[in-house]
Order: C-alpha cells, then sequence, then structure tokens
C-alpha cells in the first residue's frame, strides 16, 4: 500500500501514541507474604509435664508462634529429622530419637500428616546404643545416621519404601581405639561420646563430633547400602578438653565450623574432597576421600570474663547467605552473632540474652528472618528478629510457654 507523505505525518502521532502505550513498564506486583509453617517441638519427658512432640503453626511475616499442641507422646524425643520432600509422596516421615540412658533406647518413625499436623507411630527400632542424641537424613531419603551419646556407638540405616527404618547396617563402637582415647576432664570425658552425625551437602560423607575424645571422624556413605566406610585419614583430632558438640557447614561447602561444648569455643576447619572419574580400562576407580584440616583459630562463644567451667556451648548455625553465623551458650544463657571473614574466620557483633535459661537448641524459620530458641529450663521458646543486612538479633518479642524443649523443627 502507497503511503504519501502528508498521509505519513497524519498517522505518525497516533503510532507514537500507540507505540509509548505499548512499551510503558509494567507495574511489578507486590509478593504475596509467605503463608504460615509449621513447626515441631521435642520436649524432656523426664521432666516437668511434657508428653512427647508437639507442634504450633508460625507466621513468618509477624514472626508469632502460635499455642504448642500435643502431636505424639513419644519418650524424650531430643532431636527430631525429617523425610525429603520428594514428587509422589502423599505424607511425610518424621524421625525421633528417644534419648534415653539405656542401651534398649530406640529410633521412631512417624507419619506426618501435611493438613492436620498429626503425628502417627508407623515404625520403631533400636538405636544401636544408649542415649541417642541426633539424627541425620540423606537428601534422597534412601538412608539415616544416628549417634548414640552413652552408648559411644554411631549407626546407619536404610529408609524403607514406607518411610520406615531398617534395622541398623552398620554400626561402629568409639571405644575402638582407631577413634582416639578419652579427654583430660573424667567428669565429662570418661568414655566417648558421639554427639551428632553430619551429613555432607553433597551427601557422600557423614562426619562424626565426640566429645569425649575431642576428635571428628569421617565416613564414606555408599548411599545405596547406607553402609559407612571409614576415610583415610579417619580422625582429626582437636584440642584435649574443647569437646567438640555439633557443626555447620557452610554454604560455600568448603568451610566447617565444630561448637565445642566444654571449652565454649568454635573452630573453623576446611574440608576438601577427592572425586572419582572411570577408568578408561574399566577398572573400579578408588573411593572419594574427605579430609579435615583444622585452622587453629579458636573463638570464644562466651564473654572473656564468664567462667569456661559454669558454660556449655550447644548449638551453632549458619542462615543462607553465608555472611553470620550464630551459637548458643548454656550457662551465659546467650545467643551470639559472628560475621564471617572472607578468609572463614569469626569476628563477634552482638551478644544478647536468650530470653531464658538453657539455650540447648535454636533454629531460623524458612525465610531466615526469625530464630525460635528453645529454652530448656526455663519452659519456653523465645522468639528473636534477624536482620539479614547486619545479622544482628532483637527480642525476644515473644515468649511462648512449653515445657522442657529440646528441639525444634520447621516442615
Amino acid at each position: 500500500m502507497n503511503v504519501t507523505r502528508r498521509r505519513f505525518l497524519v498517522l505518525l502521532p497516533a503510532g507514537a501514541a500507540s507505540a509509548q502505550t505499548i512499551h510503558l513498564p509494567f507495574k511489578k506486583k507486590t509478593p504475596p507474604p509467605p503463608p504460615p509453617v509449621r513447626v515441631y517441638i521435642g520436649t524432656d519427658t523426664t521432666k516437668g509435664v511434657c508428653k512427647g512432640i508437639y507442634h504450633a503453626t508460625f507466621d513468618p511475616t509477624s514472626g508469632r508462634l502460635g499455642v504448642p499442641i500435643l502431636a505424639a507422646e513419644t519418650l524424650r524425643p531430643s532431636y527430631l529429622a525429617l523425610s525429603p520432600l520428594r514428587s509422589g509422596d502423599a505424607h511425610r516421615s518424621l524421625y525421633a530419637v528417644n534419648a534415653v540412658a539405656d542401651p534398649s533406647a530406640t529410633v521412631t518413625t512417624f507419619d506426618l500428616n501435611p493438613k492436620t499436623g498429626a503425628l502417627i507411630e508407623k515404625g520403631k527400632v533400636a538405636s544401636a546404643g544408649a542415649g541417642p542424641c541426633y539424627i541425620s537424613v540423606d537428601s534422597t531419603g534412601h538412608a539415616a545416621f544416628v549417634a548414640n551419646y552413652f552408648g559411644g556407638t554411631i549407626a546407619s540405616y536404610k529408609i524403607q519404601p514406607d518411610g520406615t527404618l531398617s534395622e541398623p547396617v552398620d554400626k561402629f563402637d568409639y571405644k575402638d581405639p582407631k577413634f582416639g582415647h578419652d579427654g583430660p576432664f573424667p567428669a565429662r570425658q570418661d568414655a566417648t561420646h558421639p554427639h551428632s552425625v553430619y551429613i555432607s551437602p553433597d551427601d557422600r560423607f557423614l562426619i562424626v563430633n565426640d566429645l569425649g575424645n575431642d576428635a571428628l571422624s569421617v565416613f564414606l556413605i555408599d548411599p545405596i547400602t547406607a553402609q559407612l566406610s571409614p576415610a583415610t585419614p579417619l580422625l582429626t583430632t582437636m584440642r584435649p578438653g574443647s569437646g567438640p558438640r555439633h557443626i555447620a557447614f557452610h554454604p560455600n561447602g568448603r568451610w566447617i565450623y565444630s561448637i565445642n561444648e566444654l571449652d565454649s569455643t568454635i573452630d573453623h576447619l576446611l574440608w576438601t574432597t577427592t572425586h572419582t572419574h572411570p577408568h578408561p580400562s574399566g577398572q573400579t576407580p578408588p573411593s572419594p576421600q574427605g579430609m579435615l584440616i583444622n585452622t587453629n583459630t579458636p573463638v570464644k562463644t562466651i564473654a572473656a570474663d564468664f567462667p569456661v567451667a559454669k558454660n556449655t556451648a550447644a548449638e551453632v548455625a549458619i542462615p543462607p547467605g553465608g555472611n553470620f553465623l550464630y551459637a548458643s551458650n548454656r550457662g551465659e544463657d546467650t545467643l551470639v552473632a559472628f560475621s564471617i571473614g572472607e578468609k572463614g574466620e569469626l569476628y563477634e557483633i552482638q551478644r544478647i540474652p536468650c530470653g531464658g535459661k538453657t539455650p540447648r537448641h535454636f533454629t531460623f524459620d524458612p525465610t531466615a528472618q526469625w530464630i525460635l530458641c528453645g529454652n530448656q529450663d526455663s519452659a519456653c521458646i523465645t522468639v528473636f528478629r534477624r536482620d539479614a543486612g547486619t545479622g544482628k538479633l532483637t527480642g525476644p518479642i515473644q515468649t511462648v510457654p512449653v515445657d522442657s524443649p529440646m528441639f525444634t523443627l520447621f516442615v
């Protein structure tokens, strides 16, 4: 179609207006607030009137925790773990160690109803030692691992198709001299005490903190069979009398921070792994290995003037982003925030009262804007707001009564 110059000039303003209309920027919609989530609370059933695992709703927008309701009666569920969310699964499984100082101690599997929060017991197996205190589940949902504090053992389990645990697949007795020797404080280190079994982010290795022997040990995981193979080297020896309790992996996967219960310190360790590749000849490649190197740069979790003998450090955690690390102190009864430097070094930025007594465990909500702190000996959970920019905490903004809280787990 031919367009004359006059016709073009007549049409130009309309066309320009049309173009402007087309290219006007769209107004961004405000994202909806995160929906309420559910949190499970493990309690010490040997104290007070608590009966097992409780659940409550948590509002990530306001930071308000609802009234805890009994979800399942079970004996001293001191540590909880959740099966990974997989497509096709109607329900997830929740696992609880029953932390009693008896060789017949157990690990219980519950079916979790996502609509009501109810827990239905569907399996129970031996923990393979007295005083189970930690359970971890790999991200594939094929294997689980338990540490037995008083029994001095660790055990591995296959997770069966219905979510229940098999009988123990492997068991290692830490009284074996290859796992080291008792530390210098007989009152707490009269025997070996595995305190945590932590799975590496790639699901290939298990790292065990032994409070009694002042050492960390590393195992290779077979994800299909749940069998464990000692790595080479097996042990990383820590300072005598430090009492390694729990670890936290940095999001970069290369730094590990071990919180030490007895001398109230945090150690920074370097984590290195080898990768295996199929050999052209078809030969079986060597097993991958994981190695820990202590940088020997411990930092105190307690104030300089607080007596070490009156405190036991408890929990350590790093939120997404990896700029900050948090720890709890039982005795000083504080939460401590550290910034993490370019080389992984820690700098204390805040020390704040936990709002109760004996902060055994704390956890971030899914948004990492809030911390829930379980104060075991003051029958309450306190809620703190976390500033993602500065790393500092504000609060407690709420104190919720619950008897002898030992662990909190968001779903």
